[in-house]
């Protein structure tokens, strides 16, 4: 893999939290020596059992978090706080209850300076990207579950990310609306070419959305790399759910999954 291929690359990365367990404080490693390049236009699933230090992953890569030791880079920019060039997509959409969908989506544009008409066409065209161009004076108590993540969706994008960043957006959301989900974004990928690091623990997500899985340990490590086969475009969900490629590729991971479960609770 070239420099230039890599839009995000983590080196040795570190990430360790103080806790107080009974009264005493503890430091507790959430992320261990974790490496991994992602290459631009990408589409990469994190996954492993909760606690596993996916989402400080991302957080960090954000720049929600400092990582106590090791490197995040974006397009070649060391990270050391939140940027411009990074999107992020939390599990609750986290909306302005006060503002319509089309001002929520203009808000990241407003922080930049960005002069109203002009944010206003750039949001204007980001919801209709996601499917809600007729939604877009209604406030976020007017719009479903499904509608308030598409609206954090088009939030992120507007403000044109390199990467954008997902940490299980539609975990929260009904079984129909969250496989509806999924179809619109691997549409919104094959459109945008964005860098996506998406933070699933839905095994079925993970191998239809993306173009690798990185498996984690229980104990903050990548333990795997998994390539996923499956050619694009995916748009037909249905049909490669049923296909051997899928079953077998979710069933190494789910193999894999169990199998650093079982040793995790036989060393404790």
């Amino acid at each position: 893999m070239t420099a230039v291929a890599t839009k995000v690359r983590v080196r040795n990365l570190v990430k360790e939290f103080q806790v107080k367990v009974a009264g005493q404080a503890q430091i507790v490693r959430a992320l261990d020596s974790v490496s991994l390049d992602v290459r631009n236009g990408e589409f990469v699933a994190l996954t492993g059992r909760s606690g596993c230090g996916k989402t400080t992953l991302l957080r960090t890569i954000m720049g929600l978090e400092q990582a106590t030791s090791g490197t995040v880079q974006v397009g070649g920019r060391v990270v050391e706080r939140c940027g411009h060039d990074r999107g992020m997509v939390f599990q609750h959409a986290e909306l302005l209850p006060w503002r319509t969908a089309l001002a929520n989506v203009e808000f990241g544009l407003e922080v930049k300076g960005m002069p109203a008409r002009q944010r206003r066409e750039i949001a204007l065209r980001n919801l209709e990207l996601v499917g809600l161009k007729t939604s877009v004076d209604r406030r976020p108590d007017q719009l479903s579950g499904g509608m308030k993540q598409r609206v954090g969706i088009a939030r992120a994008l507007a403000i044109d990310p390199e990467v954008l960043l997902m940490d299980e957006p539609f975990g929260a959301l009904d079984a129909q609306t969250r496989e509806s989900m999924q179809t619109e974004l691997v549409s919104l990928h094959e459109k945008t070419r964005k860098t996506i690091i998406f933070v699933t623990h839905d095994l079925d997500e993970a191998v239809l959305l993306a173009d690798r899985v990185f498996v984690f340990s229980p104990h903050g490590r990548i333990h795997e790399a998994v390539e996923i086969a499956i050619p694009r475009p995916r748009a037909d969900a249905v049909t490669i759910r049923g296909t051997d490629e899928f079953q077998a590729t979710r069933y190494r991971i789910w193999k894999t999954l169990k199998a650093l479960d079982d040793d995790a609770k036989a060393a404790a």
